[in-house]
């Protein structure tokens, strides 16, 4: 399996350290390992997705375990699934990626990451070379049709008919999203009036929700912690100074996590 041509779809094969296509595109492995999969014309800024320091952010809150029950939840259903050809969408810095990798490579399967931030990705490929990484766009998947087993979706988006194209029948798709309660405490610094997730389900028309599991636990971060978290999450832009100096200094800064993840089997009957 390899990647889709982004430009005519057509399919991309490896020469040296290339993709190139029938039509003559070509794609160079960026140092790292990686390929850059997104036409400037698929971009809608010059820097599309998480920026650097997010990225930094992400990088050492999730390395100190503050969201491993999660990777180990989904883990788990991949374990089960023994899934041969997956995919991560929005895969970020990778760490979620190459605990699912550790899942794959038991089936000789290959595991793919995807996002849209090119930093991401770079950190992604320097630090997990066991995983084919790509910068390309999730509304766009560069991947043939029916050609993955198992897709991974956390708090990433991506059109569901591009999910039922790109699926095998019977193949799954996992997602995991807030549950109503996540990181309210952490919101409650920055909004007045403090809103609860949605709990209206998403439909994914092509497939059967097949399990949900709602998984949740507290969390006591130091200060540095506590400002990494407001720095990755989507919300930090609305955040005063006062709030990330009182962040900072915190020694005890309890949270609360709340996720949402369930599991969608592609239709066999397509």
């Amino acid at each position: 399996m390899s990647y889709l041509c982004p430009l005519c779809h057509a399919p991309l094969a490896p020469e040296g350290r290339s993709f190139v296509c029938p039509q003559g595109h070509q794609f160079d492995k960026a140092k790292e390992g990686y390929v850059n999969l997104l036409p400037v014309q698929h971009k809608r800024s010059k820097d599309p997705g998480d920026s650097t320091e997010m990225m930094q952010a992400r990088r050492a809150f999730l390395d100190a375990g503050h969201y491993q029950p999660l990777r180990d939840a989904i883990c788990q259903i991949l374990e089960h699934a023994a899934p041969g050809e997956m995919l991560d969408i929005g895969c970020g810095e990778g760490y979620y990626t190459a605990g699912f990798a550790q899942i794959a490579e038991k089936q000789n399967g290959t595991t793919w990451g995807l996002d849209v931030a090119k930093v991401a990705i770079r950190y992604a490929a320097k630090r997990y070379p066991q995983v084919q990484f790509c910068v390309a766009s999730s509304h766009r998947l560069p991947f043939a049709d029916e050609s993955l087993d198992a897709v991974v979706r956390i708090f990433a988006p991506c059109k569901a008919e591009e999910l039922a194209r790109v699926v095998k029948p019977g193949g799954i798709v996992i997602t995991a999203t807030p549950g109503p309660r996540h990181l309210m405490q952490l919101k409650g610094l920055i909004y007045e009036s403090v809103m609860l997730h949605s709990t209206e389900t998403e439909s994914l028309p092509g497939f059967v929700a097949e399990q949900t599991e709602q998984i949740g636990w507290p969390m006591m971060l130091q200060g540095s912690e506590a400002a990494a978290l407001l720095q990755m999450t989507p919300f930090a832009w609305r955040a005063r100074p006062e709030v990330w100096q009182g962040l900072a200094a915190e020694t005890a800064f309890h949270c609360e996590t709340d996720f949402v993840v369930r599991v969608w089997r592609r239709d066999t009957l397509v």
